[in-house]
């Protein structure tokens, strides 16, 4: 897979982030859907990467940075057709790549805690993250899942 800068204007990636959202809002109660949307992966604390295979758009992802030390993984997603294929682990491979280079020492995410994210849940973990509490504004909700990441190697 090649990641580069993703470009929210492609058609392609339009329609996958189309797609991600509104299959994350369909598997996640009412209120408790976190997935960003077009105007939000333009907002200026955003970095958004899209992975290829040949000329499909086969993942994408996002790191926003919540502070100076501290980012978050957003709008992971890939391609139901090319999943099982390592895509989604070289794009969260990326991303905690990027947030080490940007001199961050924490990586968290949330994600929903549905049968439908525990394939996620299973990723995350075999990268590393683990379980932690609310953060950036997000409050207790037993329809999200939240983990972390302490990228300072200790």
């Amino acid at each position: 897979m090649r990641i580069r800068t993703g470009d929210t204007y492609d058609p392609r990636v339009i329609a996958m982030l189309d797609h991600h959202v509104a299959t994350a809002r369909a598997q996640t109660a009412p209120g408790s859907a976190h997935a960003l949307d077009l105007s939000g992966l333009r907002a200026p604390d955003i970095a958004f990467w899209t992975g290829w295979d040949g000329e499909t758009l086969v993942a994408v992802g996002a790191l926003k940075t919540l502070s100076a030390d501290h980012g978050e993984v957003k709008s992971m997603h890939t391609l139901q057709v090319a999943r099982r294929r390592g895509f989604a682990g070289q794009m969260l491979g990326h991303l905690i790549a990027e947030a080490r280079a940007r001199g961050l020492k924490r990586l968290s995410l949330e994600t929903g805690s549905w049968d439908y994210f525990k394939p996620a849940h299973a990723l995350y973990r075999a990268h590393g993250f683990v379980p932690c509490g609310p953060f950036d504004g997000y409050v207790e909700d037993p329809n999200s899942v939240f983990l972390t990441l302490d990228l300072t190697g200790r």
